[in-house]
């Protein structure tokens, strides 16, 4: 019985997929502070491929491929459908997304369909549509028809995107990538995960994770809407009132 177990243990062994790569990676900031001026910032992702630890060999061969996921904090989303109903648009049709990213963008070595197949991509959320197809109670064709529009309309916003091509290596093993983040980046903690392809399949991958926060006046204003809703609200109503009422002043003389 210990022989069949043994013999067992050596034909998995054989059939798993050696690591002989690591990845060794970084990015340029990892913080990102929003102003009253705040108009975008700009992220270098950059990196080496490299024996894995403890490895003979001194050197890795390639070709390797390179792809970037940049990831906003999760939100619930609604994606909803307006029809024309005698002249009036309401929305009759709606779709709920549970911890749908807030923003989603891919950078890559190259096309990402010729760095892996469409199922390994989507089994690790690489492609945007992936998001479209998570399970949800609405079913699967009115999710995929709903989630496609809510990446639409997020990818006009600037909060969706792939760039292919995003990636340069710089050698054959190391890499480099610039990211902007759009004046419209929601606040809270973002994670970069690097993903490293040789023949179709995920040799490495690593996780680093930054903080896009609001800073001064702004902060203020975001912490009262959340920790004092009525109040904010109340306050907002007195500053209109007030700045309705000086302006009638000041234009009457």
């Amino acid at each position: 019985m210990s022989r069949l177990a043994l013999i067992l243990l050596l034909l998995l062994a054989l059939t798993l997929p050696t690591q002989a790569q690591r990845l060794i990676s970084s990015l340029s900031n990892d913080s990102v502070q929003i102003t009253s001026s705040f108009d975008g910032e700009r992220l270098t992702f950059f990196g080496t491929i490299a024996p894995a630890a403890g490895a003979e060999q001194r050197f890795v061969e390639g070709p390797f491929q390179v792809v970037v996921v940049v990831l906003g904090p999760a939100q619930d989303r609604v994606a909803r459908r307006k029809t024309n109903n005698f002249g009036i648009w309401l929305n009759t049709e709606q779709v709920a997304f549970r911890r749908f990213p807030s923003y989603f963008h891919v950078l890559s070595s190259r096309r990402l369909l010729e760095i892996a197949d469409i199922n390994l991509l989507n089994q690790n959320f690489i492609l945007p549509e992936a998001y479209a197809m998570a399970p949800n109670p609405a079913g699967f064709m009115r999710t995929l028809t709903f989630g496609r529009e809510l990446i639409r309309i997020m990818s006009e916003e600037g909060l969706f995107g792939v760039q292919e091509n995003g990636v340069q290596f710089l050698s054959d093993t190391f890499y480099s990538a610039q990211l902007t983040l759009p004046s419209s980046a929601p606040p809270g903690p973002y994670i970069a995960q690097t993903y490293v392809f040789k023949d179709g399949q995920i040799i490495a991958r690593k996780s680093e994770g930054f903080s896009v926060r609001k800073i001064g006046f702004e902060r203020f204003l975001a912490q009262s809407a959340a920790q004092s809703p009525l109040l904010y609200g109340l306050a907002c109503v007195v500053l209109a009132l007030v700045t309705g009422w000086l302006g009638g002043v000041i234009f009457r003389r």
